[in-house]
């Protein structure tokens, strides 16, 4: 069996492995990264938040992913029946980038890949993980490529951002239930024959069909659209009698009165997916000689589109603390990883808890419009989760419900 040494081995060359390959290369360090299958592949997460943008240019991941021209996202949509919601990225409470990209994953990912191989980056395709042992933080991985060659990898440390796959919580029994009632979303891409002109068109769109269940739209650049389905799990599983995907996510187009028309009758462009009680979480997220990012270690909903800011924020957050590692600076992983990522993972478990109490709802759609609650809800749904000066995220765990009822209490006492 062929052996190799390096300094990091990143498992996974989605969004969060990328940045952190990428971030530790330019900062010298000897990095490989393994990727289990081939690119481009499909994968949910087409949404971004502008938080991630800071994550690309510091990682010199976006020329490289601004040249592509996906769709621009401002802002976001949600729909309830005759009321509309937009909020606008670019009137937020705090700094922060005022736009980010709707994106077919497919692309999106094969383009960040392809740009750290670009740098000199060693990536392996279709290589997979099969045993992972520790002596102190040195690590020994056993890997198997597409041809079943095995080799190990010698590493000072791993980061694990291997998404769906989360290979070392499987390992080294590391997963936990997640404490987000079980939701579970099918989606497709369609050609969007019938998109409109202008901002219509191109808007990211949650069209909300029952409190706990939304519709998404998100159109790309291509003129393809991502459709979307999210729900508690029995009622997603009900949509279609005898468990067809494609027949539920028709139903599901069916239920929408704002997007029937645009979409009634639009073929799929592949097999709908179904993605069932998707919700993760880790009993820990870091050990000796290693770190847990993104979907490998937490993963929420994604109604307001947090994955991929988790999974960049804690790729970039493990290759920084692990490089300051290597030049004998001490870290304590648990206040400076750990406790940070829970602090913004708080955040918008709060915000997506309160989503499907439709306490939230209550905030998005009542009339008139505060504009300074806006502007700070705002601020979280761009991933600014960490800006305390904002107190719809240092009192996250009850301004939402407290407001909610305020304002529920006044329309019950105003007269009709």
């Amino acid at each position: 069996m062929t052996k190799e040494f390096v300094d990091v081995l990143v498992i996974g060359a989605g969004p969060s492995g990328c940045v952190s390959a990428s971030y530790l290369f330019k900062n010298n360090v000897k990095v490989k990264v393994v990727e289990k299958t081939k690119f481009p592949r499909l994968v949910v997460g087409e949404s971004l938040i502008p938080r991630v943008m800071d994550h690309f240019a510091e990682a010199e991941l976006f020329e490289a992913l601004d040249a592509m021209n996906f769709e621009k996202k401002l802002g976001a949509r949600f729909i309830r029946g005759e009321e509309i919601c937009v909020f606008d990225f670019s009137k937020k409470f705090g700094e922060g980038w005022d736009w980010t990209w709707q994106v077919p994953r497919a692309d999106f990912d094969n383009t960040m890949a392809q740009e750290i191989v670009r740098k000199g980056i060693d990536l392996e395709f279709e290589t997979e993980v099969l045993e992972v042992s520790f002596e102190g933080k040195n690590s020994k991985t056993i890997v198997k490529d597409a041809a079943g060659n095995l080799k190990e990898i010698h590493a000072k440390f791993i980061i694990d951002s291997s998404g769906y796959g989360r290979v070392l919580p499987r390992l080294l029994d590391l997963d936990t239930p997640s404490k987000l009632d079980p939701h579970s979303s099918i989606f497709t891409h369609v050609k969007d024959i019938n998109r409109p002109e202008g901002e219509e068109g191109t808007q990211i769109s949650f069209d909300i069909l029952e409190t706990e269940v939304w519709l998404w739209v998100i159109p790309f650049s291509n003129g393809n659209t991502s459709l979307g389905v999210v729900g508690p799990t029995d009622f997603i599983n009900s949509l279609s009698e005898n468990k067809d995907n494609a027949d539920a996510l028709k139903n599901a187009i069916q239920k929408s009165d704002y997007y029937i028309k645009r979409f009634k009758g639009t073929e799929f462009l592949f097999e709908p997916v179904k993605l069932e009680n998707y919700s993760r979480a880790v009993k820990r997220m870091y050990g000796d000689g290693f770190a847990l990012t993104g979907n490998s270690s937490e993963f929420l909903d994604p109604v307001f589109s947090s994955g991929v800011a988790f999974a960049t924020e804690s790729g970039m957050l493990a290759a920084k603390l692990y490089l300051k590692e290597s030049q004998g600076i001490p870290v304590d992983w648990e206040v400076e990883f750990t406790q940070y990522m829970k602090n913004g993972i708080a955040v918008f478990t709060t915000y997506v808890k309160e989503w499907y109490t439709g306490n939230l709802q209550t905030l998005f759609f009542h009339q008139p419009e505060n504009p300074d609650v806006k502007e700070k809800i705002c601020s979280v749904l761009a991933g600014y989760v960490w800006n305390e000066e904002n107190p719809f995220v240092k009192k996250h765990d009850h301004v939402i419900a407290n407001m909610a009822y305020l304002l529920n209490m006044q329309k019950e006492q105003s007269p009709e």
